[in-house]
């Protein structure tokens, strides 16, 4: 009986530690749930780490690629099992709010502010975002939103509201899509819009868009993407376990790697964070 009882301890202490035989198995049969900003699917950046992740790891992915905020919500509702994401505040809040575990940083790159070739609002050189945006509603000049509650819809709230402006207006447009869109109908109507700066790189080295790069060199510009688990004290059925192994990847040597590596025209798109907090 001792022997029996020895045998039975020791295996719930193995099952603990390194879980069932079933759970383990689970985390290669059941698809990771990956929501991911559509500045992360447009670059190309998710490509390439989900790549390498699925054959390091053996365990498939499926991606949710759609704005922060929906991300997010996505999440909230225990729909994903891990973020990728760039809108720090609403991170902090979905973590604060008990629904996720910490964030991580992953990788950073900058926004811009980009239009036609004859730059109408002339802007060009400019490397004060609120001060350019004051000018393009001076203007009148075409600006399309995303208008979608992303990471980059949100960064432009806040430089409207830095610029002490609500944009209104025909010449101010709401596509309602995401950024690889939003980019091809500010080209098509030759509009100003505001976006990070690998989508807009990728879509240039695939001739996709024909806009300029007017603004850059704002601090506020900055664009962090941190990666979250979602808290499976909230949502039970997360598989934690493959969420865990996704976010190491991300922040490990090789995921960082690959971040930095990345390229489109020759020039890179996103910076690795090196993180390890």
């Amino acid at each position: 009986m001792k022997i029996a009882g020895l045998f039975s301890a020791s295996l719930i202490v193995f099952i603990l530690l390194w879980g069932a035989p079933e759970e383990g198995r689970a985390d290669r049969v059941r698809p990771l749930r990956v929501a991911a900003t559509t500045t992360t699917k447009v670059s190309g950046i998710l490509d390439v780490l989900h790549s390498a992740f699925e054959k390091r790891s053996g365990i498939r992915i499926h991606t949710i690629a759609v704005g922060t905020g929906q991300a997010i919500r996505i999440a909230r509702n225990g729909d994903a099992d891990v973020l990728l994401v760039h809108s720090p505040e609403a991170e902090e809040k979905f973590v604060r709010d008990g629904y996720g575990l910490k964030r991580r940083l992953v990788m950073f790159n900058y926004f811009v502010i980009a239009g036609p070739e004859v730059d109408p609002a002339r802007i060009g050189g400019m490397n004060d975002g609120p001060a350019a945006l004051r000018r393009i509603a001076r203007r009148r000049a075409l600006f399309f939103s995303r208008g979608d509650d992303s990471g980059t819809h949100r960064k432009e709230r806040t430089l409207w509201d830095a610029a002490g402006l609500v944009p209104s207006g025909v010449w101010y447009q709401s596509t309602g899509q995401g950024m690889g869109e939003t980019l091809r109908i500010a080209d098509e109507k030759r509009g100003y819009v505001l976006t990070d700066r690998g989508s807009f790189l990728k879509l240039v080295s695939k001739k996709r868009i024909d806009l300029r790069i007017f603004v850059t060199g704002d601090k506020r510009f900055l664009n962090p993407y941190s990666v979250i688990l979602v808290n499976p004290e909230k949502h039970p059925h997360v598989n934690i376990r493959a969420a865990m192994k996704y976010e190491d990847f991300l922040v490990s040597s090789e995921g960082q790697r690959l971040i930095g590596a990345y390229k489109a025209g020759g020039e890179r798109l996103f910076s690795p964070a090196f993180s390890r907090n």
